[in-house]
This record gives structure tokens, sequence and C-alpha cells, in this order.
């Protein structure tokens, strides 16, 4: 019984959360490493792209529920998140055309790249606070649990009990279909394989007649939807705060160098990784280890290596870690 108490323990405040946190991180990376892949530069604005297509997805969101049109148990941010792509896209393609594109016709160095990427992710975060204010948001309003810690426990006579949220099955469901299209897109399609091309030898590929401005502009695209689902999905599962999204940006980057930059499947390895790191790292995991262990052998302390708040220090170290002694990644992407 104890075991078992363990096992729901670990579930509870390790595997489930970590699993929805790494889908997140997951699909924040693909965005980072599709841009990487495609325009050779590491987007910075990244994280503010998330942020600001969150905000708009929460400001539809109100539109519709002041509307009273909703999904039932589902939350309306997911009728919303169409839209919110949709207008974000708008925003990120401007960007491109009045910042970006200047840049590539004059064959700027990658870092310079990187460095106007900074300049749009200020004036994205000024923005984002412009529209929706500096406040913590809670937009979930669709069936808070699937399971319920109560229910649970009366239901098998544990003593612990496992609580799963909607937020983070739909997390987990939104990421698995959106990640089918992707691969399905870059390997099926003839618009998906010109990208791959593109990405793979720029010089070939123009050789070929493949248009780069269109491969552009579907980068861009691919980025930002996944930037918007991303967000959305975090935002969904905690709450919507703009600040947490450039914090956010160090373990999407760190997942996706981790992983191989320009590598979508590294991209998500690395998103699952970080996140598993993070939080099994920053658990404390005396709980876990009373119901594991003998009785008289348990132990005094919390069994946390570091507190929550340092959270992504974890990341930061994984990071650096990739970077001296493999800067491919672990699924050889392009090199840093």
């Amino acid at each position: 019984m104890d075991l078992l108490n363990a096992i729901v323990a670990l579930a509870n405040f390790v595997l489930i959360p970590a699993t929805a946190y790494g889908a997140q991180l997951a699909l924040g990376a693909l965005g980072v490493t599709i841009i990487y892949g495609i325009l050779r530069f590491s987007n910075f604005a990244h994280g503010d792209t998330m942020a600001f297509g969150t905000a708009t997805v929460i400001l539809v969101t109100w539109g519709f529920q002041a509307m009273g049109i909703g999904l039932g148990p589902l939350p309306t941010a997911l009728l919303a998140l169409p839209v919110g792509i949709a207008l974000t896209s708008l925003l990120v393609l401007g960007t491109d055309r009045a910042v970006y594109r200047f840049y590539r016709k004059q064959k700027a160095a990658p870092v310079i790249l990187v460095i106007v990427s900074m300049g749009v992710m200020f004036i994205m975060n000024g923005l984002t606070r412009f529209l929706i204010g500096v406040d913590e948001i809670n937009f979930d309003d669709g069936t808070r649990f699937l399971i319920n810690a109560r229910d649970f426990k009366e239901a098998t006579g544990l003593a612990e009990g496992l609580a799963l949220r909607s937020t983070q099955v739909i997390t987990l469901v939104t990421a698995v279909l959106v990640v089918a299209l992707l691969f399905w897109f870059l390997n099926r399609t003839r618009t998906g394989k010109s990208m791959r091309a593109f990405s793979d030898n720029e010089d070939l590929a123009l050789l070929s007649g493949i248009n780069p401005e269109r491969v552009v502009v579907y980068a861009w695209l691919i980025a930002t939807a996944l930037a918007t689902i991303a967000g959305t999905l975090y935002g969904l599962d905690k709450t919507f705060k703009v600040f947490n999204y450039f914090q956010l940006l160090l373990p999407i980057f760190a997942a996706a160098i981790v992983g191989g930059l320009g590598n979508p499947v590294g991209a998500i390895a690395g998103g699952f990784l970080i996140a598993f790191s993070e939080v099994g790292v920053t658990y404390a995991w005396k709980k876990v280890a009373v119901y594991a262990m003998p009785a008289g052998f348990e132990p005094d302390g919390l069994l946390q290596l570091l507190s929550t708040e340092y959270k992504f220090a974890v990341s930061f170290v994984i990071l650096i870690a990739v970077l001296l002694f493999k800067p491919t990644g672990l699924f050889k992407g392009k090199s840093v």
C-alpha cells in the first residue's frame, strides 16, 4: 500500500506536471529551431511572441465570453486560439518585413540578427504590457479536474490522492496533434520539403528554383503558431503574466540547444529533458521517500536539491554543459 502511495505521489508532483511542462517547452523549442534552421539566427523575441500571442488569445476569449460563446467543459481559449494565431502572425510578418528583411538583404552576420531580435523582444514586451497589463491572469474557464484527489482517495482507499488537471491533458493531446501535423507538413508537402531543402543547403535550394521569401514566410507562420499554442497552453496550465514568458526563454533555448538547434526531433527531446530535470531537482522528495522506505528509515530533511526559485538555474547549468562538451546537441543539430 505504501508503495502505491509513493507511485501516486511521484505521478502527482513529478511525472504529470513535468510531462505537461515538457510538452509546452517542446512546442516553444520547435519554434526556435524552425527559425534557426531557416533564417540561421537565434530569435530572442520568441518568448515575447508567446506572450503577445497568449495575450491576444485572452482578449478574444474575453470577447467570446461576453457574447456567451464557449466550449462547455473545455476552455474557451481553445476556440480563441486560431484568432490569436492569425493576429500574432500579422504582427510577426509585419516585423519581418519592417526589420529582418532589411538585414537579410544586407546579408548581415547572425550575431547582428540576434541583437536585432533582442530589440524586437523589448518592443513586443512593451506592446503586450500595453495591451493586457502586467497582472497575473487566470483565463481557464473549463472543467478544472479530470481526476479529483478527494474522489481518488475515496475510490482507492489510498492516503495519497491523485489529481489530474484538464489543462494537463489538453496540453498533451494538443502537443501530440500539433507535432504530428508539423512533421506531416515538413515530410509530405511540397512546401515542407522546400523548407527542409532550404535548411540543409541554401545555395542548392536556390539553384533548384525554391523561392526563399516564400520559405521565410512559412517559417515565421509555423514558428508563430507554435509560439502562440505553447504560450496559451502554458498560461492555461499556470497563469498568464507577461514577464513569465521572458523567463521561459531560457529553458526553451536550453531545450532547443540540448536537443540540437535546428533539429525538430531534438527540440522535442530537449523540452522533456529540461522539464524533468527542473522538476526533479527542485522537488522535495521526502514524501515519496517516506512511503517507499521501511519504517524507521524515513529521512529528516526535505530531500530537495534546490528551491523552486532556482529552477531556471537547472536549465542554465545544462545549457552551459552542452555548449562546452557537445555544442551540436544530443541529436547533432547545427553548432551554436
